[in-house]
């Protein structure tokens, strides 16, 4: 299993970004897949996870209302808009599979992307 992550950048406070993570293998369908970030000097964190179906999302009070989490199953994808976006929003954002069973838990992903830098300037 194989998971890529695009659509960093450089953004001005206020803007948005959409971030994909394209997942290769067949176990997509079945996971549940998350969005964390990373600042710098800091531990990696929950944002928001999406079930197998994209029946339940799930999100981090810092980023819940401002960013949006999707997936396309034929397309093997999952997106994360990112709306409202702070500097605080400033991290290293990485996907991974959900392999525990704590949705916001690191430890319970695996599988993971080599993260997609997001910059937030004020």
């Amino acid at each position: 299993v194989q998971l890529v992550e695009s659509g960093g950048g450089l953004v001005q406070a206020g803007g948005s970004l959409r971030l994909s993570c394209i997942v290769s293998g067949r176990t997509f369908s079945r996971s549940t897949v998350g969005w964390f970030r990373q600042a710098l000097g800091k531990e990696r964190e929950f944002a928001a996870a999406i079930t197998d179906t994209g029946g339940i999302t799930v999100y981090s009070d810092s980023v819940k209302g401002r960013f949006t989490i999707s997936r396309d199953n034929a397309k093997n994808t999952v997106y994360l808009q990112m709306n409202s976006l702070k500097p605080e929003d400033t991290a290293v954002y990485y996907c991974a599979l959900q392999i525990g069973a704590r949705i916001r838990v690191v430890d319970d992903y695996d599988y993971w992307g080599q993260g997609t830098q997001v910059t937030v300037s004020s």
